[in-house]
């Protein structure tokens, strides 16, 4: 209840600013841009105090205390202009909106509540397809940050700080402070996140389409229904194979349309594979969204006021999802100037906006980028070329043709996003096509990560808008054939072959269940968490599934390298150390020295990964915990290393 409480304080606060600094905008913007800043604080502040009282709930007091001090301030700065009251187009938009966002944010709380440790009569806890691999993950994050000294350290690797965008799980961690379980703790948060995703994008849709309300549902639907034609290949020759291949997307793992690395399909549906798992990118979404709505009305409405607001909001995205503060600049980028080349009666205006709006976020920003993405990016050797993306994969050559590459991933809507380009400046967003052209452009040519295909994290934000101009475009020609009988039918086919890849994606993932953590494991996990000390340091193998530091949060000396790899990070020799001792405890025993080691921990995944000298681990050390799978020893009492 403390944790609920917490979070409300923090929304009403931040419609309370948005209320008196932007009285002008619509009630159901000003309601978004308050609630999506409320979180936003909520993340930023606790964080930020923590530097001084450690992530606490000291820290989260002080915090509170801040959110009371902004609303102050914001009272004294306020727009004294008339409050903007809801009309009959808002109304409309609304239940527009409802029809939409309310079935999305259930079916996305159901996938939550599925996906995130959830407890099996045996004990064990599971997740689904999406998440079996990330969540272990964040799931360490979350609870090593308890109580934690800021800036925060990576408890996946040694002696490494946390040099990831941290503040999306970091808002768990809040809610396990004020009471909340670990699993309520992902649940609440994610899926609060995913409805403000889903209200905001409809609003970002409603800015540049204006009050066509079908035609934002469409770009709605479209996007979050994304899967490309993916579907095709299953649906082939289906008859041959009893329809085998339509069988498997609800029964393999990872065989649904929108993701098939082998058939080179891999534009993901953004609900299964990028929103429910990936909780960086969920948080980059929810409060990047607003952040790009901001940047058009500060723009298109010439209004200072609002630039600020944008660029204080923006220097906060890095440590909340980095693609997604990299897509706001280069979209920025493109943007301002599409407004020199629309509005060019203004260009000094947008100049000085421009300006001030680069400025402060640089004094933000800058300091969390040189101690984040450039460490990871250009001291870890990410930074590189290549063209097309992974489908020219290591710069080995097209696997398909360009064009189709694009058609058969992003599906009908990219012909439609081309065709609506061709329009731009008759329409009125030459300048949304220009944004969007500086983040393909970037995306499709320099890869910033290891793994190739966490550039899509920049070409979503890109389809983002692709999405919302098919819409208009589809509208234009929904108008020109009025008249048509057929009409309906063509509609309900294009719109059919749009979202069937990702609506099956998402069925997929519904109905999918793996186990995570064994029965073993959660009792350990727990044991460790209630008996050993916050700062104790374990030996562990490098098992992505390990409650040691994903269910207690402790340090452990090597993680796994589906996540140190991708990260960036060194960790051969880390990696080597655990091995060593495993193996031959006897001859490397120093090595629990050199990392300062208190507990070893021994379980199936261990066995199987070394040939683990088991013998001399139990004469040396003292065992202080075991079940039938996992034993822990401490190693205080080792004379061997006297």
């Amino acid at each position: 209840m403390a944790a609920i409480l917490y979070t409300l304080l923090f929304l009403l606060g931040g419609m309370m600013i948005i209320r008196m600094q932007l009285p002008g905008k619509s009630p159901l913007t000003r309601v978004f841009l308050g609630l999506a800043l409320g979180v936003l604080l909520e993340m930023v502040l606790p964080a930020l105090c923590a530097n001084v009282w450690g992530f606490t709930l000291i820290a989260h007091g002080a915090a509170a205390a801040l959110l009371l001090l902004l609303v102050g301030v914001s009272a004294r700065l306020r727009d004294d202009r008339p409050v903007r009251s809801m009309t009959q187009e808002d109304k409309q938009m609304l239940a527009a909106m409802a029809a939409v966002v309310l079935p999305l944010t259930a079916l996305s709380a159901y996938l939550q509540y599925t996906h995130m440790l959830m407890p099996a009569a045996d004990g064990s806890a599971w997740c689904g397809q999406s998440t079996y691999g990330d969540l272990c993950m964040h799931l360490s994050f979350i609870t090593s940050m308890r109580d934690m000294a800021f800036p925060p350290t990576y408890n996946l690797l040694y002696g490494t700080s946390l040099n990831y965008p941290y503040l999306t799980d970091s808002l768990s961690t809040t809610m396990m402070l004020l009471g909340m379980d670990l699993r309520m703790a992902v649940v609440f948060p994610g899926t609060l996140l995913m409805a403000l995703t889903y209200a905001g994008y409809m609003l970002l849709a409603r800015q540049i389409l204006g009050n066509r309300r079908l035609a934002v549902v469409a770009a709605a639907l479209l996007f979050f229904f994304n899967g490309g034609l993916g579907f095709l290949y299953d649906f082939d020759l289906a008859g041959r194979d009893n329809f085998q291949k339509i069988q498997e997307i609800f029964t393999g793992y990872y065989k649904t349309p929108a993701n098939q690395p082998d058939l080179n399909l891999r534009f993901s549906n953004v609900i299964a594979d990028l929103m429910i798992p990936q909780r960086a990118l969920l948080g980059g979404w929810a409060m990047g969204i607003p952040a790009l709505m901001l940047l058009i009305s500060s723009m298109r409405e010439r209004s200072m006021r609002q630039t600020i607001l944008l660029a204080l909001w923006a220097g906060c995205l890095p440590l909340v999802h980095t693609h997604t503060f990299l897509a706001l600049g280069l979209f920025s980028g493109g943007y301002v100037a599409g407004r020199l080349i629309t509005d060019r009666e203004n260009a000094r205006g947008i100049l000085a906006r421009a300006g001030v709006y680069l400025g402060i976020v640089l004094v933000i920003a800058l300091p969390q980028v040189l101690g984040s993405a450039v460490k990871q990016t250009v001291e870890g050797g990410s930074l590189r070329f290549q063209f097309n993306w992974v489908n020219n994969s290591g710069g080995r050559g097209m696997i398909d043709g360009y064009f189709w590459f694009w058609v058969k991933n992003a599906g009908l809507p990219f012909i439609l996003m081309l065709l609506a380009v061709l329009e731009a400046r008759r329409r009125g967003y030459l300048d949304v096509v220009l944004g969007m052209a500086a983040i393909f452009l970037v995306a499709e040519t320099i890869l910033f990560q290891p793994n190739e295909y966490d550039n899509n994290k920049l070409f979503y934000i890109w389809y983002m808008f692709a999405a919302i101009l098919a819409a208009d475009y589809g509208s234009i020609l929904m108008q020109r054939l009025a008249g048509l009988r057929g009409r309906v039918v063509l509609c309900a086919l294009f719109m059919t072959a749009s979202m069937l890849s990702g609506g099956l994606s998402i069925a997929r993932e519904a109905v999918s269940g793996y186990q995570l953590f064994s029965e073993s494991a959660v009792e350990a996990g727990a044991w460790i968490d209630e008996h050993t000390e916050k700062d104790a340091i374990f030996m562990t193998g490098q098992q992505h599934i390990n409650p040691v530091c994903s269910l207690a949060g402790r340090q452990i000396i090597c993680g796994s390298d589906l996540y140190v790899f991708f990260h960036g990070l060194d960790y051969r020799e880390h990696a080597d150390n655990c091995r060593r001792f495993y193996e031959n405890p006897e001859l490397y025993a120093y090595v629990l020295d050199m990392y300062g080691v208190d507990y070893i921990y021994v379980s199936d995944y261990e066995r199987a990964e070394f040939e683990v000298d088991l013998g001399y681990i139990d004469e040396h050390y003292e065992l202080v915990y075991q079940n039938p799978d996992v034993r822990i020893y401490a190693t205080g009492i080792d004379e061997a290393t006297e």
